[in-house]
């Protein structure tokens, strides 16, 4: 049922999956997208997890956060802060229809997102699911930003290192000078967010959460970086259950692919409750 959810400022276009008719709704589960192109090139594995999830009871919203998608507003104008008022629209919106527990799933720096958002809610969340977390908000936003340099390189710009490296651009940032990578034009004041987080700090304890990792082939292990995360959580009381999944990174591949294994394992989280 797509439909768009008044929200300040503007409107937020949202789709959302019911479970069918004969099934009694267990719960429901409110998307969290990537960052950028990220998004548009996962649309396919969210649209095949959400059918996923509503064939066995659970129902989901996807929402394209403001300046995202089909939603009011540029994607230079959006904050971190105005996505996390996106995410209490649709939690509200959801908590007014449906008398059922509501869970977040957030994907790469929606993952960030939708804990950001768990650790400054007082909502009762039923569950978090995340799909390859962004693990460094810092190292993230110099792979984006390093999006700019390449394609400046490719146009034969001699100076590009001198001039647009990495360090120029960030303080070129810090200075207020939006810039645009990619065809996404960014604001400071969203690279500021981004730039600070760290999957180590954004500890949720109240509900469990489920961390699923992409790996390049079976038996492979996680990285060093995700590792550190995954024993700093746990030491800090995380109810943290992980799984690997070898696949193709979908939310990055040249042409859009999926990973079915990846939906049959996230599904299964709520397999007790189905039977």
């Amino acid at each position: 049922m797509p439909f768009f959810l008044k929200v300040e400022p503007g409107e937020r276009f949202c789709l959302y999956h019911a479970p069918p008719a004969s099934r009694e709704c267990r719960g429901v589960l409110i998307y969290v997208h990537p960052f950028g192109d990220e998004m548009n090139k996962s649309r396919r594995m969210a649209a095949m997890q959400a059918r996923a999830f509503a064939a066995v009871g659970f129902g989901v919203l996807q929402i394209d956060l403001f300046g995202c998608g089909d939603s009011s507003g540029e994607f230079g104008d959006a904050s971190w802060n105005i996505w996390k008022r996106d995410l209490a629209a649709a939690w509200s919106w959801l908590e007014n229809r449906v008398a059922a527990p509501i869970s977040l799933w957030g994907l790469r720096l929606g993952a960030l997102l939708a804990l950001d958002f768990a650790r400054s809610s007082e909502n009762a969340i039923n569950r978090i699911i995340l799909w390859q977390p962004v693990i460094s908000g810092e190292s993230f936003l110099t792979r984006f930003l390093r999006l700019r340099l390449a394609n400046e390189i490719l146009l034969g710009d001699a100076s590009t290192e001198k001039n647009t490296g990495t360090n120029a651009m960030r303080d070129s940032l810090r200075a207020g000078n939006p810039l645009e990578v990619a065809g996404y034009e960014l604001a400071p004041d969203m690279a500021a967010a981004i730039d600070i987080l760290q999957a180590a700090e954004l500890l949720v304890t109240r509900c469990p959460v489920h961390w699923f990792e992409v790996v390049a082939e079976p038996g492979r292990s996680m990285t060093a970086a995700g590792t550190k995360v995954v024993t700093a959580w746990k030491q800090n009381g995380v109810d943290l259950h992980l799984q690997l999944v070898p696949c193709l990174p979908f939310w990055a591949t040249q042409e859009i692919s999926d990973c079915p294994e990846l939906v049959l394992a996230t599904a299964d989280i709520f397999a007790e409750q189905v039977r």
